[in-house]
């Protein structure tokens, strides 16, 4: 039995926008279901097999108190994931923007744990993210000074006269404060400084998937990368297995080779069958053995599971732990246009390649696959902003059964989401003008800087990059200062020819650097 294969491997951008076959091959065989499933509702199996998409009456699985049977879904009442830990700095704040809402992440040293707070100061609005951790271990808006405690409360106003009126202690002093908690290794948050929702963890809690905390697996590192384009759109490509073959060219396959292959890329059916959409998600399998679950609102897993041949020892067989892979996708709803994707992929098996690739190698083979559709992506959305969103039935025709994830995800949104994000009183849901390729498709901003692993590789790159530099000026100087006595002949050939090899070498690191953190262009003309 061919065991399933998932293997990043590293290469110069140069190469790897010529190459014939895949970087990343995933192969599966067998069938064995690894999701954690949602209670199955009363529904009928469901194929994509033409345009036109059921609208029958759904049962509903019991949710507990918060979801009570209510068809509309909301979504300022679900937990929504923000940053792996590993990426965050518990010396300084962190900003970022979901669901519109603009909020500060930071480390709260007398409650151990992570805080999410409203990222304005009650003073005058300043962005706290701007700010910084005090020697007391309080948030410190660096505007004029405030700090406030783990609780939201004021603790100092630097202004006011000590004498005078504890005006820190004003209710309208203190910041918002967003129920958090740390899971999986990832921060959550909940999106409503309401107080009724402060004690919301001991009555609903985030999305868990075990593997991430099972000892057994590896490859639970994490990638978080900022998405130029929606929410929307980026649960629909997740889910979508029949696009990797073209949209990936040349960087990693999904399916085995067909038995008839129709076209070079090697796209086969797929088939695919639902097993169960409510408000909470759905879940579908596929012949291949895959099994995918999308748990409402953020969380897309796919999974697969290979049972081993047993061995034959002393006479006796003995049966080999089931092999198990996983894609776990966190996606985070950002603005209109743009979302938040984490990635990991858990399994608990070890390849060869495994001890010589560190995280940010993995971060690179990433990057390389969200690049390669980015573009594609940001027009189709929109194409779509165009037609509506109650219009993607009429718009696409998705006669195949490889579709059955993407018409299963439009049919959740429409039916209980009125086809997109409520944004409240956020955003009208337009689209910001599309920006340059290289923009659009930058690394820099969208994930270096958010990245540990990354950034620190790329601090160290640049300066290697310097120091050749230098070194090869001050060979320069040293043939130009000395006299012709003082350094024999061969001394200098040898200064010269290092001067050049250092300039060369920084050329080329810098062009490695811009191709690796900065901008990467893929051309599906030329795969």
């Amino acid at each position: 039995m061919e065991a399933l294969r998932s293997v990043f491997v590293v290469a110069p951008p140069s190469i790897g926008a010529h190459l014939s076959k895949p970087i990343c091959n995933l192969s599966f065989t067998k069938k064995t279901s690894n999701l954690t499933r949602i209670p199955k509702s009363k529904l009928t199996n469901f194929n994509a097999i033409s345009p036109s998409v059921s609208t029958q009456p759904e049962a509903e699985t019991e949710t507990g108190n918060l979801d009570q049977q209510d068809e509309n879904f909301d979504w300022f009442s679900h937990w929504y994931a923000l940053m792996p830990v590993c990426d965050l700095d518990k010396r300084a704040p962190y900003g970022m923007k979901v669901l519109g809402l603009d909020v500060v992440v930071w480390w709260d040293m007398h409650g151990n744990a992570w805080k999410v707070f409203d990222d304005r100061c009650p003073h005058r609005l300043a962005p706290l993210s701007q700010g910084r951790i005090d020697q007391w271990g309080r948030l410190q808006c660096v505007y004029h000074g405030w700090c406030f405690g783990g609780s939201g409360d004021c603790k100092l106003i630097p202004q006011a006269p000590r004498d005078g009126p504890a005006v820190h202690c004003s209710s309208k002093a203190c910041v918002g404060v967003y129920p958090s908690t740390m899971q999986n290794g990832i921060v959550w948050f909940w999106p409503s400084t309401n107080p009724k929702y402060k004690d919301i963890l001991t009555k609903k809690k985030p999305p868990y998937v075990p593997e991430l905390d099972d000892p057994s697996f590896i490859g639970t590192s994490m990638f978080v990368r900022d998405i130029p384009y929606g929410y929307e759109v980026l649960v629909e490509n997740l889910v979508d297995p029949s696009h990797v073959a073209y949209s990936h060219k040349g960087i990693m396959t999904y399916s085995p080779p067909p038995s008839v292959k129709l076209d070079q890329e090697g796209g086969a059916p797929i088939d695919m069958s639902m097993q169960k959409i409510d408000k909470n998600g759905f879940t579908t399998t596929e012949h291949q053995g895959r099994e995918w679950s999308f748990v409402s609102p953020c969380l897309v897993k796919g999974s697969l599971t290979i049972k081993e041949s047993p061995n034959n020892k002393k006479g006796k067989l003995v049966q080999k732990p089931a092999r198990k892979h996983l894609l776990i996708f966190f996606c985070t709803p950002v603005s209109p246009g743009k979302s938040r994707l984490i990635v990991v992929g858990p399994r608990n098996y070890s390849t060869w390649i495994d001890p010589f690739l560190s995280r940010w190698m993995n971060h690179v083979m990433i990057n390389l696959i969200v690049d390669s559709d980015m573009c594609l992506l940001r027009v189709q959305e929109e194409k779509l902003m165009e037609v509506g969103p109650s219009n993607w039935q009429k718009a696409c025709f998705v006669p195949a059964k490889a579709d059955t994830n993407v018409v299963a995800f439009r049919k959740w949104l429409k039916k209980y989401a009125n086809g997109q994000i409520n944004w409240g009183t956020k955003f009208n849901g337009s689209l910001l003008p599309t920006l340059p390729r290289e923009q659009l498709m930058d690394r820099y901003w969208s994930h270096v800087v958010h990245c540990s692993s990354c950034n620190g590789v790329y601090k160290c790159l640049n300066i290697f990059k310097i120091s050749l530099q230098v070194f090869s000026i001050a060979s320069l100087a040293i043939m130009a200062t000395t006299k012709s006595g003082m350094i024999s002949i061969a001394g200098r050939n040898i200064l010269a020819a290092a001067s050049v090899l250092c300039f060369v070498g920084s050329k080329g690191l810098s062009h490695f650097i811009y191709k690796i953190f900065h901008f990467h262009d893929y051309n599906h003309a030329f795969k």
